[in-house]
Parts: structure tokens; sequence; C-alpha cells
């Protein structure tokens, strides 16, 4: 049987010593491991930032020491390649940072949507950070639109929560992802600090992931908000296991 798997993060690549050259963390490394394969096909999708081309190389820099087979779909200003067959050949894709908004209002119009909710259901790795991480819920907060953050939603729907990013590094993420689970504008959601991630099998969260180790108890974790009859609460879910 096939298990579906979504990694949504804060993260997923860290600096290094090297002038704009990046590294891959924890997350991404564990997108790799769980796909099972001895050498991935990787596919790099970076729709919200307009698929910069500075992005796009800093990825592929990325991968130089990794046994992966990388590739990249790139929709501006026009696909360069057939959207089905890059998503459908890719064992993990990874979705990058940028506007989540422009992100899926280009993707419906290519089909993108589509492609990846059939890789989904086949069992490829689905991932990515900050907008690669939105656009696999309901939605969440966004500055999409400007400094001031907005609700971004319907994204694509495959997991069934709303979504925060950046937690504990915008101040006005966690007020406003309270807001809008509190008014039903948002369904029951999970957040995710910096250099966090958490893993979904089917359509429910099974753990969290960080880029590196982090102390359990007072570092870096994700989050899960509901709205009960007292309000809204907020519990805390440290790395490892959802319990």
């Amino acid at each position: 049987m096939t298990t579906r798997r979504i990694l949504a993060t804060s993260g997923g690549f860290m600096g290094t010593d090297r002038y704009e050259a990046r590294k891959p963390a924890g997350l991404f490394l564990e997108a790799l491991r769980l796909c099972g394969r001895d050498r991935p096909r990787v596919l790099f999708v970076m729709t919200a930032s307009g698929d910069n081309n500075g992005y796009v190389a800093a990825s592929y820099q990325a991968m130089s020491r990794l046994s992966v087979d990388a590739d990249h779909l790139s929709l501006f200003t026009m696909p360069n390649q057939d959207v089905d067959e890059a998503v459908g050949r890719a064992d993990v894709v990874w979705v990058g940072g940028g506007s989540v908004a422009n992100l899926l209002a280009v993707w419906r119009l290519h089909g993108v949507d589509d492609a990846m909710r059939d890789a989904w259901e086949r069992g490829a790795i689905l991932a990515g950070v900050s907008a690669g991480s939105i656009c696999w819920h309901v939605g969440g907060p966004t500055d999409s639109y400007g400094p001031t953050l907005r609700l971004e939603t319907p994204a694509l729907g495959l997991l069934p929560f709303g979504n925060g990013v950046h937690y504990d590094s915008e101040e006005q993420r966690r007020p406003l992802l309270h807001s809008l689970v509190g008014a039903s504008d948002l369904p029951t959601s999970y957040a995710t600090d910096d250099r966090v991630g958490i893993l979904y099998e089917g359509t429910e969260a099974v753990s969290v992931v960080t880029d590196v180790d982090v102390d359990p108890a007072s570092g870096p974790a994700a989050y899960l908000v509901e709205k009960t009859p007292d309000g809204v609460t907020e519990t805390r879910l440290p790395p490892g296991p959802i319990r």
C-alpha cells in the first residue's frame, strides 16, 4: 500500500562559509531518506520566487556532494519542460519559498496543482519551505500581498489543516494564526519555527523533524493550534514522534 507523505517546513537548507553557497540540512536530507531510493530523482520547483535563477543555481550547487539526480521545473516565462512528465518522474519534490499567492495562481494555470496531487497519491515525497509548506494545506498567513500578513486560501488542500511558518522569527505570524483559527477562517492548524518541519503520513501529522539537533524542551518546535470552547489553544510539539 502506498504511503502518501508531505514534509512541510520552515527550513531545509543552511548557509555555509562560502558566499551565497548553501548546503542541505536535516529536513531536506530527511525527505531524501523517506523516498527510500539509493539515488533519488529530486525536482526543485521555485515558482514562489518567480523561478529566481540564483535560487535555482544555489539549489543545484547544494546537491554537489549528494547521490541524487537533480532537475527543476520553471514556469517563467514558459514551462521549461512538460509539467506532468517533470513531476511524474520525481521521487522528491522540493518547493522553494517566496509568494504562496503567486505560486498557487501560476500552478493552477499550468496544471501543476493536479500533477502534485498525482505525485502525492503515487508516493512521491512532497516537501518544501515557507510557501512550499503552506501550499499543501488549506492555507495560512502570508506576506504575499505586502508587509502586513494576510490569509491565503484556498491552497491545494492535500492536508486538511491551516499552516503557519516562521513562527518564532516573524512577530505577526503567531497572533494572526491564532486569530484566523479562532474566527474559523482556518481549521485546526500546524505551525513550525525556523529550522523545523512536520512530517505527514496520509493526512496525519506523525513527527516533528529539525535541520539540526535542538533542545527538545526549549529549542525550536512545531505547534498545534486549535479552537476550543475556551478559545484558541496552542500545544507545543517537540522534535520526535507526535503523540
